[in-house]
């Protein structure tokens, strides 16, 4: 792992699984809570030594770390498509959004500005002026999920260092491998030592000293809610910035292109195998076009291929763990007791599980109301745009939503009464760049990534007011 600018081991080890197979890839340093301690002095101790780092000299390691992974894509690709859920088409995606994050990371380093600001508006003031400008807050400690292994250490790394700050990531602990790469890609381009680390090991013994230590002064953290509250009581006063999931809907009116929304649907519902924090979850239709949209769905579902994650011919592979795998199967159950329906799917071999679309499931269920991260979609027949909005709001997450419809009426009544961050029209919730704001409301998370959303979070505001003679 890399500590404070240096390739370190531990006393013990633990194992990295493919998921697909449960065969071993490889065996990773299992930390301490000291080493995690370490980590943050460390980069306390580099931070302070780099408080005055050009901000060239940021844009030019940024650059340079994007360039290392362009000339190492496949690797890359391979590494998050062995130790994770994607596909390999997948993987090679998320390389290629993960390097347009750290560009985008590189070009905001050079827009980070503050304002002049007019004291003379003040009466008494007229001898006075003055601005701010935005300083780094230090310390940044960062806790990712499993899902983009690599492209969400990059969303917190990236903005981190454009922003002149030093950061401790702390990566899922099934998918330890990408992150250690994008540290590769630091060291050969440059960066300081200590301004990075990378500590691997359990996130119970490692996530409670991170978050606590009075060294950091903001945790990026990404993951699910009962963890996020857990670390929102743990941090004390210092910067948080959250992104806890969703319970995604998306709604299709009888205005739309049906197709256009069947395809969408089914790209939003099953990609990542689901186990996407934007993945559409439920869709509403309208009853009108219900029947038609229905077979349409189940037709392209039943059309995916369901295999080998390294295949350039699979669309859907395993579930990161087959323990995950058999909880999707038990909510599954549960919504079927309960009077819903499978109408493709609902079939479980290991940790894979079949694409599957549920009708006539009550609203009261945990698939309705939780998140699934999961290959499962639940789809409702509606008799307007109001009642489908209504329904779209009923749970307690709110990260975002799409709408299908030809009516601008309808789109920005959608925009307007949707609870929910971003909200996409004639596409599911499943859209995203890495340079827009992205984040929640309600359980969905606290403030917004995005580069430069992430920037002004790790960062502090410092007002210069000059009174002249």
């Amino acid at each position: 792992m890399l500590l404070a600018g240096k390739w370190v081991d531990a006393a013990k080890t633990f194992g990295v699984y493919d998921p697909q197979d449960n065969r071993l890839v490889a065996h990773v340093p299992l930390s301490t809570k000291e080493d995690m301690k370490r980590a943050i002095d460390e980069a306390e101790k580099s931070f302070k030594r780099n408080k005055n780092w050009p901000t060239h000299e940021r844009i030019k390691v940024l650059k340079a770390a994007v360039e290392y992974m362009n000339e190492n894509k496949e690797l890359y690709a391979q590494t998050i498509a062995t130790e994770g859920s994607k596909t390999i088409t997948e993987a090679r995606g998320e390389v290629k959004r993960a390097m347009q994050t750290l560009e985008i990371s590189a070009e905001e380093a050079r827009r980070l500005k503050g304002e002049t600001i007019n004291f003379d508006q003040n009466e008494g003031s007229e001898n006075r002026l003055g601005y701010y400008y935005r300083f780094p807050v230090g310390v940044v400690g960062a806790i990712t999920p499993f899902n983009d292994p690599l492209n969400l250490v990059a969303h917190k790394v990236g903005p981190a260092l454009a922003a002149g700050n030093a950061i401790v990531v702390k990566p899922a602990s099934v998918t330890p491998l990408s992150a250690l790469l994008l540290a590769d890609a630091f060291e050969a381009a440059g960066l300081p030592k200590g301004m990075l680390s990378v500590i691997t090991g359990s996130g119970k013994d490692l996530g409670e000293t991170l978050v606590q230590h009075p060294a950091v002064k903001m945790v990026s953290f990404t993951g699910g809610l009962n963890t996020g509250e857990k670390v929102a009581e743990q941090s004390g006063i210092k910067h948080i910035g959250m992104e806890l999931g969703s319970n995604s809907p998306a709604i299709v009116l009888s205005d739309s292109d049906l197709d256009d929304a069947v395809s969408s649907c089914v790209s939003g519902a099953f990609g990542a195998v689901g186990q996407n924090c934007i993945g559409v979850q439920r869709i509403y239709v309208e009853r009108q076009v219900y029947d038609e949209f229905v077979k349409k769905m189940v037709f392209q579902t039943n059309a995916l291929k369901v295999g080998d994650k390294l295949s350039d011919e699979t669309d859907v592979g395993p579930l990161i763990t087959e323990k995950e795998a058999l909880r999707v199967e038990e909510w599954v159950q549960d919504a079927v007791e309960k009077g819903g329906k499978v109408l493709t799917g609902g079939k479980r071999d290991g940790a894979y599980y079949l694409p599957t679309i549920l009708a006539d499931v009550p609203d009261s269920t945990k698939i309705v109301n939780e998140e699934i991260f999961g290959p499962v979609v639940t789809v409702f027949p509606v008799d307007s745009l109001e009642e489908a909005i209504e329904k779209s709001n009923h749970v307690e997450y709110g990260l975002q939503a799409g709408i299908f419809t030809k009516n601008l009426d309808h789109a920005f009544y959608a925009v307007q009464h949707l609870e929910c961050g971003g909200v996409m029209v004639n596409d599911t919730s499943d859209y995203r760049i890495d340079e827009m704001p992205f984040g929640g409301v309600k359980s969905s998370g606290l403030g917004r990534e995005g580069v430069r959303f992430s920037i002004e979070k790790m960062t502090e505001p410092k007002v210069v007011a000059i009174k002249l003679s």
